[in-house]
């Protein structure tokens, strides 16, 4: 009888091996566009989904994932691509529903990613506070910012809230003041802007000699985090390492504010950030909360969306003056469905998808997608250089858990186009 146990037993292990890629996939996929959508995983400490920039049906699935892990308050925390007072005044939206807000927010918000400067953002925008809105206070979504710094308009904004300035008439406080009310500074972090001059002047002052400032500072927490985030702008600061570094710092920071350990996240970012192992010596922010013992791998979730038949929004067109033109889209290279830059294996999920937005589990236990091929990973571009050999040998499973199909999406449409 034992005999037999184990010949059966190593059976089903042979046949589960052998299952091609086509076969597993149709058995783990599931229909975005249903209304009974459910995501197969609940038990998680974090989150995250990412694609290409500027397609109109990426944020459709974002939102979808969002719905569906709202439900039975699974998540708890809402972490866009941007920094922690844009964060936090798309928290002001949540409760005021103030569109007029809304709007430019999106429009700050797509500083980093020209691409999300979109009506599409913005309607996504609106559908999270309807769905906000509908959820019991305990599994209402607060959205936290941990990326760096955007733009220096916000973060001024927030920082007037958290010091008394009408109390404290220091000069270097009162041109940021003034800087607020004229409206019209640019401000940019890139460069030395007279934004970035002005609040390396207060930073400055403040370091000097905090105790000019130390009775009218309401919240310690996020004023020391809010100073710090803008020392990070004041340094050579605008290259992907140091910003993975910062997002990684910030996250550990305000893990003692939000207590992420205990309320789970969900994470929309570039699906670099995503990745759960290294490309060469690139190390993402989900690689580095597992390198460094955050999180255990398996409680991390990464959801990767990939794009077919469809466009994307591509350059926004100004004139001499820097007034919006109008824009432009692409549909072929850009979008990782190209026939000279392709992922590798994306035929597969062309083959088995079930609708225009189809979701496929990867990381099973009997997955093949754990081969040492990196599927879904390599980017191939035909007669350039490739990520191939910073992901040779490595499994699609190293990377990420979930792979989603979007095929037929029209491209995101800029926000100076709403009337």
């Amino acid at each position: 009888m034992k005999t037999l146990l184990a010949f059966l037993f190593s059976l089903v292990i042979l046949q589960s091996c052998s299952q091609t890629k086509t076969d597993y996939l149709e058995d783990n996929r599931f229909d975005l566009t249903s209304s009974e959508f459910d995501f197969p995983q609940k038990d998680f400490n974090i989150i995250g989904f990412g694609a290409y920039h500027g397609s109109a049906k990426t944020e459709e699935t974002e939102f979808t994932l969002i719905k569906s892990l709202t439900k039975g308050g699974t998540i708890k925390y809402y972490l866009p691509e941007t920094d922690f007072s844009i964060g936090h005044y798309f928290n002001k939206y949540l409760k005021t529903g103030d569109t007029i807000l809304l709007k430019d927010l999106v429009y700050n918000y797509g500083t980093r990613v020209p691409q999300e400067k979109s009506v599409e953002i913005y309607e996504k925008w609106k559908e999270i506070k309807k769905l906000n809105d509908e959820l019991q206070e305990k599994n209402k979504l607060t959205v936290v910012g941990i990326d760096l710094l955007v733009t220096y308009k916000y973060t001024s904004k927030h920082l007037l809230e958290n010091i008394n300035f009408e109390q404290t008439q220091e000069k270097s406080l009162q041109e940021i003041v003034n800087m607020i009310q004229l409206d019209t500074t640019d401000f940019s972090p890139h460069y030395n802007s007279y934004s970035k001059k002005v609040l390396r002047a207060f930073v400055e002052d403040y370091e000097k000699n905090p105790a000019k400032f130390e009775k009218s500072i309401k919240n310690r927490f996020v004023f020391d985090h809010l100073i710090q985030n803008l020392k990070y702008t004041f340094k050579n600061f605008d290259n992907s390492s140091k910003r993975e570094q910062i997002i990684y710092d910030n996250y550990l920071n305000l893990n003692s504010l939000y207590d992420f350990h205990k309320k789970p996240q969900f994470l929309r970012f570039g699906f670099f950030h995503l990745e759960k192992e290294r490309e060469g010596n690139k190390v993402s922010f989900f690689t580095k909360l597992i390198e460094n013992n955050i999180y255990k791998r398996k409680d991390i979730i990464s959801v990767i969306g990939y794009l077919t038949k469809s466009r994307v929004l591509w350059d926004i067109v100004y004139d001499d003056n820097m007034n919006y033109k109008t824009y432009t889209t692409e549909g072929g290279y850009g979008i990782g469905d190209y026939d000279k830059e392709y992922f590798l294996g994306i035929e597969n999920l062309k083959k088995t998808k079930i609708s225009d937005i189809t979701l496929f589990r990867l990381n099973k236990k009997n997955t093949p997608y754990n081969d040492g091929n990196p599927d879904l990973m390599e980017i191939v571009m035909i007669g350039e250089k490739s990520n191939g050999e910073e992901v040779k040998g490595k499994s699609t499973t190293d990377f990420l858990d979930y792979a989603i199909l979007i095929s037929n999406s029209k491209a995101s449409v800029p926000i100076q186009e709403m009337k």
